[in-house]
């Protein structure tokens, strides 16, 4: 049964998340578990330590996660490579992945005001029209993939991106239509913060 007291609003707050599902105990993380971590301080996430049980898919999830948000190297800026994932969050109705990344979203972007609308109006706010075209790009991608073509590249085009730009929004927002799935099924947010190292 949900727990009552969870997270029903979507808000740039943060907030912990509970598996449904016995996650391994710290102090059970082997070598092996702890280099598929990549940063150690995950190890006191519930998410992280759940994912752990299967360390080389982990890993491999992790070092996809980092390359597509974390690689500076030209494409996308930081803040609409989270903004991305925070509107397929929103659409997706994952409230915590929602909360991480529009919390990145707006520090990167300094858009507090236009994350604040996406998060209360969903999908469908008008958050200026480079934004607004990575919102409709994303829910495409996440709704029903072969609904986007062409004509939501065009309009990231015309927003001002590049081919390198527009990859990286399309892999922000397939990696958390995925990611999104995973974390819905697997638990749910809770009210309490979560420790160093939580998901992201």
């Amino acid at each position: 049964m949900p727990d009552a007291t969870a997270p029903n609003v979507f808000t740039r707050a943060q907030m912990g998340w509970v598996s449904f599902v016995e996650p391994l105990a710290e102090s059970a993380l082997t070598a092996q578990h702890m280099a598929a971590l990549i940063d150690a301080a995950r190890a006191r996430s519930e998410y992280f330590r759940l994912l752990a049980r299967d360390p080389d898919a982990l890993e491999h999830r992790t070092r996809t996660d980092k390359d597509i948000f974390y690689n500076t190297q030209a494409g996308a800026p930081r803040a609409d490579r989270e903004l991305a994932a925070a509107a397929v969050s929103r659409f997706n109705g994952c409230i915590y992945c929602c909360s991480v990344h529009a919390r990145f979203a707006a520090t990167y972007a300094k858009r507090e005001a236009d994350v604040d609308r996406l998060l209360a109006e969903g999908v469908g706010a008008d958050l200026g029209e480079r934004w607004n075209a990575i919102v409709a790009a994303s829910v495409a991608l996440t709704a029903i993939p072969m609904t986007f073509g062409p004509e939501h590249v065009a309009r990231l085009r015309a927003a001002g991106m590049d081919d390198l730009a527009i990859s990286d929004i399309i892999q922000a927002a397939s990696f958390f239509n995925w990611a999104n799935r995973l974390m819905l099924s697997l638990g749910e947010p809770s009210a309490d913060r979560p420790p160093n190292g939580a998901a992201r």
